[in-house]
């Protein structure tokens, strides 16, 4: 699969794990910023990245801030976008079998990183169930 991620300064610390991890698993990875510590303008970084996944250009898309609210409502302003906060592991599955998410986003100053990779596997897993699920997401634009 063909991944972008993008975060804010408190994401960017744990990226470069997190793409290791998929990496190892066999997935093309692109970093799309930010690319330091440093405060920074992160719906700049989730909406280029959220408009990547709604082209098409990459099969999902991961993004994280402080709590992953932020970003989250920045990629759901992108038409064809559907991102969720992935604060447990059963809403990390139920995003991709109920609302077929493309995008997936955590808080990294509320979530370990451990869990945060795990809920990514779980998320990058799951399948569309279909069926009356996709009369309801028909329903989103």
């Amino acid at each position: 699969m063909k991944i972008i991620i993008a975060s804010d300064n408190h994401g960017y610390l744990i990226k470069p794990a997190i793409i290791k991890h998929l990496e190892d698993r066999g997935h093309i990875v692109h970093d799309e910023g930010t690319y330091s510590d440093a405060s920074c303008d992160y719906p700049i970084y989730a909406k280029n990245a959220a408009q990547k996944v709604a082209s098409k250009e990459f099969d999902f898309g991961i993004l994280i801030c402080s709590s992953g609210e932020g970003v989250m409502m920045v990629a759901n302003k992108v038409k064809g976008v559907r991102c969720g906060l992935a604060y447990n592991d059963k809403v990390s599955s139920l995003m991709r079998h109920h609302n077929d998410a493309n995008m997936i986003s955590f808080g990294a100053d509320f979530m370990e990183l451990e869990d945060i990779i795990r809920r990514i596997d779980i998320f990058l897993e799951a399948t569309f169930d279909g069926g009356r699920h996709q009369r309801r997401i028909d329903l989103f634009e």
